[in-house]
Formats: structure tokens, C-alpha cells, sequence
């Protein structure tokens, strides 16, 4: 009963972030409530007891993606101006759209019959991923990490060219 009602309040609180992610007129504050949403969705998978999928959240979700958006807003001046958070005239389709979605996939998730019974899960699954990253993808993994090196070193550049 208290794991459930904590659940309640965690996934009320990344709604809510991601709810203010989507309306914030500042894409700063935008970008800050999107952190906000990836740390709930990391503690959700924390209750859900998928500690690799939470370490993970943490590291690449927070850690770096949310870090480069940071950093992108910060250096490009114009998006920092008070012109930037125009509110778009469509928002009324998108929203109603976003109904319409939402309503189409609770019904389908519905009527999908899911298995009651859980296997168990192998105590080695996060050996098992750490050897693989390291083994036989361990040139995706660096080639991944290179190219966003690479993207953060130009991102730099060209915003220091146009203000520097």
C-alpha cells in the first residue's frame, strides 16, 4: 500500500514536469522541467526495481542529454530573448490531438490481454549488458560517444564564432 501510494505521487510528479516542459513559454525553464521529468522517470524505474534502467536515466538522460541542452540554450543568445516564448496559434489541435492519442492508446492497452506471472530475472543481467559494452559492442559504444564529443566541440565553435 505505501510502495503504491508513493508510485502515485512519483508518476504525479514527472506528469507534472512533463506537463511544464511542454507548456513553459522559457526554453530555459523548459529544459529545467525536463530534467525534472527525467529524474521522475528514474525514480520510478528505481520502485519498479530496474536499477540498471535508473543508473542509466541518471547518467545518460540527465547527466549528458539534459547537461548539452542546457549548455545549447546558454550559448545561443537569441533563444534567451523574450521573442522566444511566443505561444504557437495551433496549440488547440495540438492539445486536442494529444487527447485523441491518449484516449486511442487506453483503449487499446484495454483491450490487450498482458501475462499475470513474472519470470524471474537473472541476478548476472548487469554483468552480462557491462560485458557486452565492453565486448562485442564496444565500437558502437565508442563511436556513439565520439560523435557526441564531436557535435558539443562544434556546437561550441559555432556559437563562439557568432558571439565571440
Amino acid at each position: 500500500m505505501v510502495q503504491q501510494v508513493v508510485f502515485i505521487l512519483i508518476a504525479i510528479f514527472t506528469l507534472g514536469m512533463a506537463l511544464g516542459t511542454v507548456i513553459s513559454r522559457k526554453l530555459f525553464h523548459a529544459a529545467l522541467f525536463l530534467v525534472g521529468t527525467f529524474a521522475g522517470v528514474a525514480i520510478l524505474y528505481v520502485l519498479l526495481e530496474a536499477e540498471f534502467l535508473a543508473v542509466s536515466q541518471v547518467i545518460v538522460y540527465i547527466g549528458a542529454i539534459a547537461t548539452l541542452i542546457v549548455f545549447a540554450i546558454m550559448l545561443s543568445r537569441s533563444m534567451m530573448d523574450k521573442e522566444s516564448g511566443a505561444v504557437n496559434k495551433q496549440w488547440w489541435a495540438a492539445a486536442g490531438g494529444s487527447v485523441l492519442l491518449f484516449a486511442a492508446l487506453a483503449l487499446l492497452l484495454s483491450k490487450v490481454p498482458f501475462a499475470t506471472t513474472s519470470a524471474a530475472v537473472p541476478d548476472d543481467t548487469i554483468a552480462k549488458i557491462g560485458s557486452q559494452f565492453v565486448g562485442v559492442y564496444v565500437i558502437p559504444f565508442e563511436v556513439v560517444s565520439v560523435l557526441l564529443l564531436v557535435a558539443m566541440i562544434g556546437a561550441i565553435m559555432l556559437a563562439r564564432e557568432r558571439h565571440g
